[in-house]
């Protein structure tokens, strides 16, 4: 070996031991006649001195010599530093260099390699092996993998067999973008990259393997953001034999685990709602509960008053802002400006302050008495002191428009404290949801996911009425997982199909695999997927998934560094039987 110890590990009782590291220069601080240097590795940083009169001169001069990041190996002995540092834990000890040996120098890094960096994203995205040597971003990486191991533990000592499943492919036409991989010995026919290993982990229910996990790889071609990626990583179960509550308990039970060991953390209990009660309290299906300031709906106590814009509304509905009264115009002006927005599209915002005094002020005191806003704090619970807020439109749309305005609120009122954590099953979603655009029911999870028994009769009467044997796990307003209860037979999939628009020709070309391996008795089975760049963003108060991931894409899905994806040689396009032609 290079190296007796890691630069994280040395402490004063390791005194007078004579010792050999390896590592990469992080600093040089030169004094002439006395040299300091950090020696990094992934374990720690440790400080090497060479001293004029007690180190060699030929040494000294190779020590000045030394540039940022370049590899080298010194023997010597650990000494007791005089000047301790009591931020890093090898702060009490200094290593007096006997040997110094360069194994490969460096160019200057383009940005100074420290958890203190002055590199912009893009450059360290280019340089992403360099940025992948600072301590920040490598406790990131390590955390995955501790998340990554504690889950394999649980599953394992749950039953849960871990079995891969095949990346080449059928492309099938529900969900996002494939993205597709041609055939060179099948001209003209394509592989997709999986999505989800969904229809393999049936199949796997099918084959009597009962209990199923996976950490894997998918893959969507969709727009990016923050916690989006072209490539992605999911860890997927599949249960058989099982209800929906049986699903819930044992991966509540992860959830806890993975708090317990990773974070230390012993959860509380992990609330329920269904999907119905999350749009109307929270306006969307993945709420955060760090904070109330639920939904009031003032549709009985707002229009009537000949306020022209609340009485044409659909909905009239709003929040309050505990202890906001204080809000200047200038504030006020500023959040109505803020939801007026193209992102957020609302026309406009009313408000009411509840003042310290008792007295209410709002900006529709032209249309509502005192006793008028007074019974819309009641409605809303206000005292004095509080801001309610307040929007109105069509009913889907200004729910959506409202939740954006209370994660605002939440977020300035500092609310949103990212030590808290409050875990949500959302359950009982739709089955459907209706497309405009297609002018067409799809499916809200997938075209596998069961009805409630209770509501099959309405597949026929009242599509969008049926509720799924569906749930999300959501934590602190981010969508962690979600499954559903699957359909396993025949004619309950074929039903299903048939309302979700597809001919039986191409349920059969898309699926048929599937429908017949349900009447080889399958069991019944359920399962679910979480998100686990997501999970471990959430872990480490994050809300990009990207320093989670060792080599992610940028923003257009490119990967910077290697510059990827390119063209390809016109001699592998003729092998592959393709011929680009790009769209004007």
């Amino acid at each position: 070996m290079l190296r007796t110890h890691s630069c994280g590990e040395l402490r004063l009782e390791h005194v007078q031991t004579k010792v050999k590291l390896a590592g990469w220069v992080q600093r040089v601080r030169n004094k002439g006649g006395l040299i300091w240097v950090d020696l990094r590795d992934r374990y720690g940083v440790t400080q090497l001195i060479f001293e004029e009169g007690s180190t060699d001169k030929a040494l000294l001069e190779k020590a000045a010599q030394l540039g940022r990041e370049f590899v080298i190996q010194a023997e010597g002995t650990v000494i007791e530093r005089t000047s301790k540092n009591d931020k890093i834990p090898t702060g009490s000890i200094e290593i007096k260099v006997d040997s110094l040996n360069v194994l490969n120098p460096a160019k200057v890094p383009p940005f100074i390699i420290e958890d203190e960096t002055d590199g912009g994203d893009d450059l360290r995205m280019k340089y992403r092996y360099l940025d992948l040597r600072r301590g920040v971003v490598r406790e990131k990486l390590q955390l995955r993998h501790r998340m990554m191991q504690e889950t394999r533990k649980y599953m394992d000592a749950a039953n849960f067999i871990e079995v891969e499943t095949p990346v080449l492919i059928k492309s099938t036409p529900e969900g996002a973008r494939d993205f597709v991989v041609p055939s060179r010995v099948n001209p003209g026919e394509f592989y997709a990259l999986p999505q989800s290993p969904q229809t393999f982990k049936q199949l796997l229910m099918v084959s009597g393997f009962d209990r199923y996990f996976q950490i894997v790889k998918c893959f969507r071609d969709e727009d990016l953001r923050a916690d989006r990626q072209p490539e992605f990583t999911q860890i997927d179960c599949e249960m058989s034999f099982v209800e929906q509550e049986d699903i819930l308990s044992t991966f509540e039970g992860l959830t806890r685990h993975l708090f317990r060991e990773v974070k230390g953390i012993e959860l509380e209990e992990v609330q329920r709602m269904t999907f119905a009660d999350a749009m109307k309290f929270y306006g969307n299906d993945k709420p955060d509960l760090r904070f109330d300031m639920k939904f009031v709906e003032l549709n009985e106590l707002a229009q009537g008053k000949g306020f022209g814009i609340f009485d044409a509304a659909e909905l009239v509905v709003g929040i309050c802002a505990k202890g906001a009264a204080e809000y200047t115009r200038k504030q006020l002006d500023a959040l109505t400006d803020w939801v007026k927005r193209p992102q957020i599209g609302a026309k406009g915002l009313v408000y009411v302050k509840y003042n310290a005094d008792g007295s209410l002020k709002s900006t529709v005191d032209k249309f509502y008495s005192s006793e008028d806003l007074q019974s819309w704090a009641d409605a809303f619970g206000a005292e004095p002191g509080d801001l309610m807020l307040v929007l109105s439109g069509d009913a889907k749309t200004v729910r959506k428009q409202l939740s954006e305005l209370r994660l605002k609120m939440g977020e300035e009122l500092g609310l949103r404290d990212r030590t808290v954590f409050k875990p949500l099953w959302v359950v009982d979603f739709p089955l459907f949801e209706w497309d405009e655009e297609t002018q067409r029911y799809h499916a809200m999870h997938h075209p596998f996911t069961s009805p409630k028994k209770e509501d099959i009769a309405l597949l026929e009467s009242d599509p969008g009425a049926v509720r799924a044997n569906a749930y999300d796990l959501v934590i602190n307003g981010v969508e962690i997982g979600g499954g559903s209860i699957r359909i396993h037979d025949r004619p309950t999939q074929q039903l299903m199909f048939k309302h979700l628009g597809f001919s039986e020709e191409e349920a059969q070309k898309q699926f048929g695999f599937l429908m017949e391996a349900f009447e080889y008795g399958a069991p019944p089975h359920g399962g679910i997927a979480f998100g686990f760049d997501r999970l471990c963003a959430i872990f480490g108060g994050s809300d990009s998934i990207r320093d989670y991931i060792a080599f992610p894409k940028n923003n257009s899905g490119r990967d910077v560094m290697i510059d990827s994806p390119s063209t390809i040689a016109q001699d592998q396009l003729e092998e592959l039987s393709i011929r680009v032609q790009l769209k004007k």
